[in-house]
C-alpha cells in the first residue's frame, strides 16, 4: 500500500508552508506548539502520520535558533510516532554561511547543523540556493537542491527587461551564480571587486567586466544587511550602468536592512522570494516577492511518486541552461 503525503508548518513562514499545502491540496496537519515560561519548545503532531511520507516545510530563519530547535524538536516527534519517511524542506538553510575554516579555532556550524539533522532520523532534505553547492555533501542523506534561477529570471522576461543586461556578482564566490542567470538571460556578466566597492565604489577598479549603458542585476543567494549590494549598487552607477535591480533568493533582512534599501535611490528594484517570510513592518513598495510555492509543491509530488528532479532545474524561457 502506498504511503500518503503528510505536511507540516512550523511558526517560521507557515505562510509559505500553507501556500505549498494549497498547490499540493493537501491539508497541513496541524502542529500544537507551545512555549513554557523559561523558553523551553514543546510541541505535538495533532493527528496520526504512522506510516506517512511526511513533509515538514520550515526555513532556518528569523529567530534562527528558536527554528531549528522548533524542526528538531517535531522531527523527534515524527520518528517516536512511527512516520514512514521524514523529509525537510528548509528552503533557507540558516548557518549555511558557516561553511568552512576561516581563522583558527573557529567551527565548521554548517557541518555539525548537517550532522545534527541526519542523526535526528531525517531521511531527505529538500532546499532552495543553499550557499555553497558543496554544502550537499555535508550530508550523507539524499539532498535535492532546487533553484530559484527560472523564477527570478523569469520576472525580467515576462516584463520585457532583457535587453541591455548586465549581470553581476558582488563578489568572486557568487560568479557562477551570476553566469547562470546571464546564460539564461541571454546577457553578458561581470563580478566587482568587493575589496574596492566597499571602500571606493566609485573606482573604474570596482567593476570587473563593462556596464556601460546598461540595466544591471545583482544577482544574490541573500541579502542580510543590505550594505554589499547597495554598495555595489553605487560602484555600477558610477561605472556607467543606467539602473540597477537586485535579485536574491533569501531575504534575511536584518536589523533596519528592509528600511535603508526601501530609501536608497540607487536601487530601481528588489526581487525576492518567500523563502523567508517579510514581515509586515519590513515591506516596501520596492520589493517584489515571487513565490517558491509551486516549485516545492512539484518537488515534493515528485519525489513522492519517484519521479525525476532535474526536469525542474531548467528555464522555460531558456531550456539549453544547464542549472546546477
Amino acid at each position: 500500500m502506498e504511503s500518503q503525503i503528510t505536511l507540516l508548518g512550523l511558526s517560521t513562514n507557515n505562510v509559505l508552508a500553507k501556500s505549498v499545502a494549497e498547490e499540493l491540496n493537501i491539508p497541513l496537519t496541524p502542529v500544537d506548539i507551545q512555549r513554557f515560561a523559561d523558553g523551553e519548545i514543546y510541541e505535538r503532531v495533532q493527528e496520526s502520520i504512522r506510516g506517512d511520507d511526511v513533509y515538514v516545510i520550515a526555513p532556518i530563519a528569523e529567530e534562527v535558533n528558536d527554528s531549528f530547535m522548533e524542526i528538531m524538536i517535531v522531527v523527534d516527534a515524527l520518528r517516536r510516532s512511527s512516520a514512514g519517511q521524514i523529509n525537510l524542506v528548509i528552503p533557507y538553510m540558516g548557518y549555511a554561511r558557516q561553511d568552512r575554516k576561516a581563522k583558527s579555532r573557529e567551527p565548521i556550524t554548517a557541518k555539525m547543523v548537517a550532522s545534527l539533522i541526519e542523526m535526528n532520523g531525517v531521511d531527505r532534505v529538500v532546499s532552495i540556493d543553499l550557499h555553497a553547492q558543496q554544502l550537499q555533501g555535508f550530508f550523507d542523506i539524499p539532498v535535492d537542491h532546487l533553484k530559484a534561477a527560472p523564477l527570478l529570471t523569469d520576472y525580467f522576461y515576462s516584463r520585457k527587461l532583457t535587453d541591455d543586461l548586465v549581470i553581476v556578482s558582488p563578489d568572486h564566490t557568487g560568479a557562477g551564480r551570476a553566469r547562470t542567470f546571464a546564460d539564461i538571460l541571454k546577457s553578458p556578466w561581470g563580478i566587482v571587486n568587493d575589496n574596492v566597492a566597499m571602500t571606493n565604489p566609485e573606482s573604474k577598479d570596482a567593476i570587473v567586466g563593462d556596464v556601460k549603458g546598461r540595466r544591471a542585476v545583482i544577482v544574490d543567494d541573500i541579502v542580510d544587511t543590505g550594505y554589499r549590494v547597495q554598495m555595489t549598487a553605487r560602484a555600477l552607477l558610477a561605472n556607467g550602468a543606467t539602473e540597477v535591480y537586485v535579485a536574491a533568493t533569501h531575504p534575511v533582512l536584518s536589523g533596519d536592512a528592509a528600511q535603508n534599501l526601501d530609501v536608497d535611490d540607487n536601487i530601481e528594484r528588489y526581487i525576492f522570494t518567500d523563502t523567508i517570510d517579510i514581515p509586515e513592518e519590513k515591506q516596501s513598495a520596492k520589493f517584489t516577492v515571487l513565490s517558491v510555492a509551486p516549485l516545492l509543491a512539484e518537488a515534493i509530488q515528485r519525489i513522492h511518486d519517484n519521479n525525476r528532479i532535474d526536469v525542474l532545474l531548467r528555464s522555460s524561457n531558456n531550456p539549453d541552461v544547464n542549472i546546477y
